[in-house]
């Protein structure tokens, strides 16, 4: 095998509580991760000698040297595995960042399960203790993207995952990048911590949605369910992000909620044709909104479920 492309998608945030402060600075969680089918695209290539081409088709400037996660984790890859062979990647940026869709992690990700099979390393990287490591420390998404399913819960600080398997009839999504980036940290930092009484009570509901997605249920009653506690240092501060997401409320979505720690607003819809008419409302100026659906089970694009080894 001498190339093999990839789709890296991203994923939303149907569910996200702050369960404390770890000593090492870092948030535990409980969050419920969904990869949609908004994706990159990764090939990896052997050659000669190593090379990194970007194509940047969002509304972002995006860094194309070294501090990239993707030439991060090809670089890992290589180190860990003495591999003396040299790659040329190619990332199609289709995942706005800053936007809490997990574009970066989800590319390194491919990365790294391209090369295991370009190299040979093994065809279940996430099982790999090694590759596992690598993953964590690029970052605490990157580990959500090795998986293979499309649903996992994340506890610890994201980084502890156990598959949901989701059933029944599944919404369309609009997705809604609004202009801005939100940094991770300064949401964290500007969080104020909720009384335990209440993220108990959160908790619960994360409970009763694992529930009801395993068991198949209509999205009209899981909806009310879904949460996410960044909201609350991120809206105040990010008028873009409040704009956008009173805007799909009022064009009749289901349910509004903010993925991750932002800027990315996602809105639920009954049909597809919903999802496309709210997204091509809302786009225009620097907002950009795709309309998408959930993944099921492989870790692709719907599109393109396998990946293409040449």
């Amino acid at each position: 095998m001498r190339k093999i492309t990839l789709a890296a998608p991203a994923k939303i945030n149907l569910f996200l509580e702050i369960t404390g402060k770890r000593p090492d600075g870092y948030h535990n969680i409980a969050t419920l991760f969904a990869k949609i089918s908004l994706a990159d695209k990764i090939t990896i290539a052997k050659s000669g000698k190593p090379g990194f081409r970007l194509i940047n088709r969002t509304p972002c400037p995006l860094s194309a040297g070294a501090d990239n996660l993707a030439l991060r984790a090809e670089k890992a890859v290589r180190e860990e595995f003495g591999i003396n062979g040299c790659t040329t990647i190619t990332l199609e940026k289709n995942i706005p960042i800053g936007a809490g869709l997990g574009g970066g992690s989800s590319d390194a990700a491919a990365v790294i399960k391209g090369m295991c099979r370009l190299f040979g390393i093994t065809t279940r990287p996430w099982e790999n203790r090694r590759l596992s490591a690598i993953a964590r420390g690029l970052g605490a998404d990157v580990p959500v993207f090795l998986r293979e399913e499309a649903f996992l819960v994340g506890t610890g600080i994201g980084d502890r995952l156990k598959p949901l398997p989701a059933r029944g009839r599944l919404p369309y999504l609009t997705v809604v990048y609004p202009g801005v980036p939100v940094s991770t940290a300064d949401a964290y930092r500007a969080l104020r911590p909720a009384p335990r009484t209440e993220v108990l009570t959160r908790l619960l509901s994360l409970y009763k949605l694992k529930r009801m997605l395993e068991g198949g249920a209509a999205s009209d009653n899981w909806i009310s369910l879904l949460f996410n506690r960044l909201e609350q240092p991120v809206l105040p501060r990010y008028k873009a992000v409040r704009d956008i997401r009173a805007e799909l409320a009022a064009h009749g979505a289901k349910a509004v909620l903010m993925s991750g720690s932002g800027s990315c607003v996602f809105a639920i819809s009954d049909t597809a044709a919903q999802s496309k008419r709210i997204a091509a409302a809302v786009a225009g100026g620097r907002a950009a909104a795709y309309a998408v659906k959930f993944l099921r089970g492989e870790y692709a694009d719907k599109r393109n479920p396998h990946p293409h080894d040449e």
